[in-house]
């Protein structure tokens, strides 16, 4: 069976980079590794991604963005992670159903028991064995996410950046209570420096991790 890693943390914590690293160091290391993403990650969660994070949509409730993320989780799910963990593979994913409990459930104020139910529903048994949370500032975050969506050509990906500095300390607030309550699993990253600090302290945690697996 293979191996499943999240990474998570508020806009701009420096996610997306840090898990080409993480992917091109594992497969320096001889396992097969797959790189995916959330919201998306297959054809039809991608075209659910493109509704949920387009900033024209500023009409959508938090109940139907809740069900979006759902119904996208469910299909890249079946479509994508369980297919690769079944092949043995490291499935590294950028986000999970932790970024629901964060952005929706302490960000938007949605009930906690109902995400969690809908997490469930979404992703069977499937469960993250290791969560790499990479937190920072959300003034850095939001300061790099903005410079970032500024060089992007095309549309940009950018409703959750024009929510408020609350709503966004609200999320990282509640990544770092998630973090709390299950110790085992996250590994909390400072992310606040240099992209090279960071990487190494993923890296010891992740081989550190895959190695207690392999000793079952």
């Amino acid at each position: 069976m293979g191996c499943f890693i999240t990474m998570e943390g508020i806009e701009g914590c420096g996610k997306t980079t840090q898990l080409r690293l993480l992917a091109t160091r594992l497969g320096e290391d001889g396992y097969r590794v797959t790189v995916t993403r959330e919201p998306g990650g297959c054809p039809i969660a991608d075209q659910i991604r493109n509704i949920l994070l387009d900033a024209n949509n500023r009409a959508m409730t938090p109940l139907t963005e809740l069900l979006l993320y759902a119904a996208a989780r469910a299909q890249h799910v079946r479509e994508v992670i369980e297919p690769a963990l079944e092949e043995g593979e490291i499935v590294l994913c950028d986000r999970f159903t932790d970024a629901t409990m964060a952005y929706q459930g302490h960000g938007r104020g949605l009930d906690l028991d109902v995400i969690g139910r809908l997490n469930n529903m979404a992703t069977g048994e499937v469960r993250p064995d290791l969560t790499l949370l990479l937190d920072c500032p959300i003034e850095t975050g939001l300061r790099r996410a903005i410079s970032r969506i500024n060089r992007t050509e095309g549309p940009k990906e950018e409703r959750f950046e024009q929510e408020s500095l609350l709503f966004h300390q609200r999320v990282r607030d509640g990544y770092l209570a998630l973090a709390r309550m299950e110790p085992d699993r996250f590994v909390v990253i400072d992310a606040a420096g240099g992209i090279g600090e960071t990487e190494a302290a993923i890296t010891a945690a992740v081989r550190e991790r895959i190695g207690k697996l392999a000793k079952g």
